[in-house]
């Protein structure tokens, strides 16, 4: 079997081992799909690993480490319908890229569809599939599978015309809950998001990571895409919730500073949420504050 409707992106970072182990699980798949590798400006030899090993992987080579935009940067090459994200340390099990073109093929009002995150070596899922299956996000009767407010880059399949039409990863978001605002123009523009627990991404977690610049990163983006996109009353509790919340470190000041620095551009770039998404975005609050999948932690 192969399936020509669905181009895998991979954006990687001085992670050479990790990320021919997933060309390597990518090219084992029945689907046979293209994949396009953005290297964010690695220096570990990365590409010269790639050309080798993977000669038949398509690889953009960016002068500066991207972040997320490198995502963007690939799906300009994208000449599929459908685009699936993939992080260097995790891979699409067998038949789940089939699976999600064909719900996105079947409802065409449909922008995303998220597989199920299973966390090796173990082999089980991870903590965010459970809130994933028991979403409260209210949803049209058609929908497949429960409807979302936000995806998973690395275990998402999307429309490929409808990621470049809201504009991609924006590019001062970097990495770090870069999802959210992005889920949220797309829901403005009239999208749906599901998810569907038959498909399925495993992930490896690399240990070539920094958890405190990605946690701050994370208070920085929810502070953001808060001020960005939804009402102030809405986003004045939003941000006194993280103050009170967060842990007390310098981590955390960091987030918030590096936040509270973009006010000028977050003021030129606000543009408040339909209501009708807006009431998505609160059907969510509960589930987020008691999520434990989700903790500003590290």
């Amino acid at each position: 079997m192969t399936d020509p409707r669905t181009t895998v992106v991979i954006i990687t970072h001085n992670r050479r081992a990790e990320l021919l182990r997933t060309l390597d699980r990518l090219a084992e798949l029945p689907e046979r799909p293209e994949v396009i590798v953005t290297d964010n400006a690695s220096t570990d030899g990365t590409a010269a690993a790639v050309r080798r090993h993977h000669p038949r992987v398509r690889l953009l080579r960016a002068a500066r480490n991207l972040g997320a935009v490198g995502r963007n940067v690939a799906a300009r090459h994208v000449r599929t319908p459908y685009v699936a994200f993939c992080d260097d340390d995790s891979w699409w099990a067998p038949g789940s890229l089939s699976g999600a073109a064909d719900l996105l093929d079947r409802y065409p009002a449909l922008a995303t569809v998220t597989a199920r995150i299973v966390v090796e070596p173990d082999g089980t899922d991870d903590p965010i599939v459970e809130e994933l299956r028991t979403s409260p996000v209210p949803g049209p009767r058609w929908l497949p599978g429960p409807a979302l407010g936000s995806f998973l880059a690395a275990a998402t399949v999307l429309r490929a015309d409808a990621f470049r039409a809201a504009g991609g990863f924006h590019p001062r978001l970097w990495l770090g809950g870069e999802e959210e605002l992005l889920a949220a123009d797309l829901a403005a523009d009239g999208w749906w998001l599901t998810y569907a627990d038959d498909l399925a991404v495993h992930h490896q977690p690399s240990a070539l990571r920094d958890s405190t610049v990605r946690r701050a990163h994370g208070i920085r983006n929810t502070l953001w895409f808060t001020w960005l996109r939804r009402p102030a009353g809405r986003a004045l509790r939003r941000t006194w919730y993280l103050a009170r919340t967060v842990p007390r470190d310098t981590t955390s000041l960091r987030g918030f500073a590096e936040a509270a620095a973009a006010w000028p551009w977050v003021l030129r770039e606000r543009r408040v949420l339909p209501a009708e998404v807006e009431s998505r975005l609160r059907a969510l609050e509960h589930a987020q504050r008691a999520s434990t999948a989700r903790r500003y932690v590290g």
